[in-house]
């Protein structure tokens, strides 16, 4: 997530309340997770085994909470509670601003695009042309919809990211700044949930086609001319490469890669990053072939074992 202009390392410690290392006039320009971020973002980390990560990552400021030693070119914000405060700052620079109306005053939509009844479009939405989007769809604010674009009722965009932290007295959210960005020629399906990134986009790319009741995890990109069959959940952070198909009631873990042209095949539980140009089965995930082997096996095992 950038800010509209640049902040200086004092005025993000002030904004927090806690101390800094570095030049008081050091550039900030936004704030991002360890897995997308730039020079000039704000990284949080609240815990030694992610440290080195943190410190050595493209991030230029660190908000930690102890005190280390301090990376040449780089800022640290010295807090004793990181996610809380990173928190903070997504609040102060991306507010919920509560909608009054069915579609925002803010929102822009390209000619040729047809609105259906009950739909609500939220603040800085941009639609493109000629779209359809069906009753009782969500788009909630800033997100993007390019060309041609289909969106099937009950469909919802930008809920908040699954993300939590434990704490004594409950769990605590990770309040979520990013957007979805859907590009041109994309068809979603009835009742699916696309949700935003924490701070960066979650991404549907150009001619992918979803089936109904998809959902799709925060900060996850999805590539170019994909396949994604009904009821199957993508977790968060997920690279789908392009022309990935995906058969029905398939789930995945979070953080890992599906490579371009693979197929993922019904009910398969994708526990680990997998090669593109293959097809896949079963949990934990193996290529096909060799899990239909495998059963096969176990099957004449089985019966050889009753019949001995």
């Amino acid at each position: 997530m950038k800010f509209k202009k640049p902040q200086t390392l004092q005025e993000i410690a002030s904004l927090i309340n806690v101390n800094y290392i570095g030049d008081a006039n050091f550039e900030i320009s936004g704030i991002n997770e360890i897995h997308v971020v730039t020079k000039g973002d704000i990284v949080f980390v609240d815990h030694p085994k992610y440290y080195e990560k943190a410190l050595n990552s493209a991030a230029t400021t660190i908000l930690i909470n102890k005190e280390v030693a301090c990376p040449e070119g780089k800022a640290l914000l010295i807090s004793d509670d990181p996610f809380r405060d990173f928190n903070k700052i997504t609040k102060h620079f991306n507010p919920f601003i509560a909608s009054k109306v069915s579609i925002s005053d803010s929102a822009v939509i390209g000619e040729n695009t047809i609105i259906q009844p009950n739909v609500f479009v939220g603040n800085h939405v941009t639609i493109g042309q000629n779209c359809v989007i069906h009753p009782n769809v969500t788009i909630y604010d800033h997100s993007v919809i390019g060309n041609n674009v289909t969106i099937h009722a009950n469909t919802v965009l930008g809920a908040d990211a699954f993300y939590y932290k434990n704490r004594p007295e409950g769990f605590d959210k990770l309040i979520s700044g990013g957007r979805v960005v859907l590009e041109d020629d994309v068809d979603l399906g009835a009742s699916c949930t696309i949700d935003k990134g924490v701070t960066g986009d979650t991404t549907i790319g150009k001619g992918t086609k979803i089936d109904n009741q998809v959902h799709v995890g925060h900060d996850t990109k999805i590539g170019k001319k994909c396949l994604i069959a009904s009821q199957t959940g993508i977790a968060g952070c997920v690279i789908i490469e392009d022309e990935v198909t995906i058969w029905g009631q398939v789930g995945t873990n979070s953080g890992i890669t599906i490579g371009k042209g693979a197929v993922i095949l019904g009910q398969t539980g994708v526990t680990k990053s997998v090669a593109g140009g293959k097809s896949y089965f079963g949990t934990p995930v193996s290529e096909s072939r060799e899990k239909l082997k495998e059963m096969a096996e176990i099957k004449r095992f089985l019966k050889e074992r009753k019949n001995s």
